[in-house]
């Protein structure tokens, strides 16, 4: 396997590139009911009308649901769909110790429901109670019947850890459920990007982003991966494709900010006089 050679302190620096970016895609949909929960839809909720999914809203639309979502917590913190639903507009938000507040007590109302386990192990992941994540992933999944998102959580987690050689390992378990899933391949490639090994990164997210399935999150890490290898230009116009004109300058924005702190590393890269390599 690829091994990275990068002093301690620029590995670090990699992970603070990649490391949001990864977790983004993989934790959003660690199993069917979280993921309708993450992508919320006009009458997905009987006592809440939202008028489009929330991964689609802007930062004024994202406030307006925290309001109206927190309003139905609120009246009743242990219903399951809204306390799912309440934590997931939290995280989009950037409120993840808040997130984790809810779920924790949607965990205590619902301490067997599978579900609403994986949730609790995103919002304890998102929140960087990474250990406490795993134990909580480990639990929602069952032998009998072995849910890939939750492989696919649990190999996020596990390359947080940079246990790198267990998170493939989960990645292809869950590709063994649910073969060719993009969310997953996107993943894989990722992980590759943790321990600096960009072409084949590359190529993993690349054969995500062919796939029919494919989301604009694995575009977004396709974006990330062209860049850091300097093809700047390649990179924002996968950035930009299939997506709102706001969204587009939002997520070139962001791969902006990721590329700069990459170019920060390289910069104490040349510092030390020690230039990134990896073996092939």
């Amino acid at each position: 396997m690829t091994r990275p050679l990068f002093p301690s302190a620029h590995r670090r620096l990699w992970q603070t590139v990649a490391c949001s970016a990864l977790l983004a895609l993989t934790l959003t949909s660690c199993n069917t009911t979280q993921r309708n929960a993450d992508k919320l839809t006009t009458g997905s909720i009987p006592s809440i009308n939202l008028s489009k999914p929330v991964e689609s809203m802007t930062a004024p639309e994202l406030a307006a649901a925290e309001r109206t979502v927190g309003a139905a917590y609120d009246q009743n913190p242990k219903d399951r769909n809204t306390g799912l639903s309440y934590a997931s507009i939290l995280r989009m938000n950037g409120k993840n110790t808040q997130a984790l507040a809810v779920m924790q007590q949607v965990a205590i109302a619902h301490p067997t429901d599978r579900d609403v386990l994986a949730a609790y192990g995103k919002a304890q992941a998102a929140a960087g109670q990474l250990e406490q994540a795993l134990n909580t992933i480990n639990r929602a999944q069952t032998p009998d019947r072995p849910d890939w998102r939750l492989y696919s959580a649990e190999g996020a987690v596990l390359d947080q850890l940079g246990r790198s050689d267990e998170a493939r390992s989960k990645y292809r378990q869950a590709l063994d459920v649910q073969p060719n899933e993009p969310s997953v391949m996107s993943n894989l490639g990722m992980s590759y990007v943790l321990s600096g090994d960009l072409k084949t990164a590359e190529k993993y997210l690349r054969n995500a982003a062919d796939l029919p399935a494919a989301d604009s999150r694995v575009r977004q890490n396709l974006a990330l991966v062209v860049g850091l290898q300097g093809r700047f230009a390649e990179a924002e116009t996968i950035a930009r494709r299939e997506l709102s004109q706001t969204q587009a300058e939002a997520n070139v924005t962001y791969l902006r900010s990721m590329l700069s702190q990459q170019n920060a590393w390289a910069k104490l890269a040349d510092k030390d006089g020690k230039k990134p390599q990896a073996t092939n």
